[in-house]
């Protein structure tokens, strides 16, 4: 059994930064993917970004299109810690972000473990 835990968030004016970040405990039998996804008030869940396995310590990133030139998805290996920079900061950002792991297809709803969230609030 895994267990995420997301932190990092919290309110932010628009144009600044966050980075958040994902601890896991436990260890997944194996895994296709970690990232992020992310919920709105009264909106459907959406990807966000994630690291999809090439081979042992290899990845290669995928980024929701209309996130990819502000948000950047990294691994901070020595500390086991997945980490997502969030630039210039929209108030349509504005959600809970979770971090999550996928065994196979990657998608919005498809994870197999998922955290308990943290709040991104961005004001304009």
């Amino acid at each position: 059994q895994v267990q995420l835990v997301e932190s990092g968030g919290g309110l932010v004016q628009a144009g600044g930064s966050l980075t958040l970040s994902c601890t896991p405990s436990g260890r997944a039998s194996s895994y296709y993917g970690v990232g992020w996804i992310r919920q709105a008030p009264g909106k459907e869940r959406e990807f966000v970004a994630c690291l999809r396995m090439l081979a042992s310590d290899t990845y290669a990133a995928d980024y929701a299109d209309s996130l990819k030139d502000r948000f950047t998805i990294s691994i901070d290996a020595r500390n086991n810690t997945l980490k997502l920079k969030m630039n210039s900061l929209k108030p349509e950002d504005t959600a809970v972000y979770y971090c999550a792991i996928w065994s196979r297809r990657i998608a919005s709803s498809t994870y197999d473990y998922r955290g308990q969230g943290t709040q991104v609030t961005v004001s304009s």
